[in-house]
């Protein structure tokens, strides 16, 4: 049975991970897929996973009441989303949603931080990691609020 460790060894963000490390990522990974339009993740609800994107295009969204979400970014092949596993009470902060058929690898973060009680290490490590992509997406955030706001500006 082929696993998802050769997958996971070519990709950027565990690029220079200890081996025993990847052994348990491979252990806690699925892959997984979404059709168009599908809701990958809603917020508010349990975030215990997160992804890697093989092939498609992810749209994360800021719900609101009565509006249209706000987009915030489209990913596409090879990004890496969900960090909400990492942060208690390990609940999604935005809705992700499949923009065409996508393939993904899925990583339980339930899986990893029981891990992790055992092999600190490793949690340092996915933290590491997982600070320099949040402050990417935070960026991109107050990049989408921006936008919002001058477009309602104009109306």
């Amino acid at each position: 049975m082929e696993t998802l460790r050769p997958l996971l060894l070519g990709h950027p963000f565990f690029q220079g991970m200890k081996p025993e490390h990847l052994d348990v990522l491979v252990g806690c990974a699925l892959n997984v897929r979404f059709s168009q339009g599908s809701l990958i993740f809603r917020a508010g609800e349990q975030g215990d996973y997160f992804y890697v994107l093989r092939q498609g295009r992810v749209q994360l969204e800021m719900p609101r009441p009565r509006h249209e979400p706000i987009r915030i970014v489209e990913l596409s092949d090879g990004e890496v989303f969900g960090w909400s596993w990492l942060v208690p009470p390990y609940v999604w902060r935005f809705d992700a949603r499949a923009k065409e058929p996508t393939r993904a690898v899925q990583l339980n973060g339930r899986c990893l931080r029981e891990k992790w009680d055992k092999q600190h290490d490793l949690g340092f490590e996915l933290l590491r990691r997982f600070a320099d992509l949040s402050s990417h997406r935070i960026e991109s955030v107050n990049r989408a609020l921006l936008n919002l706001s001058s477009q309602e500006e104009r109306v």
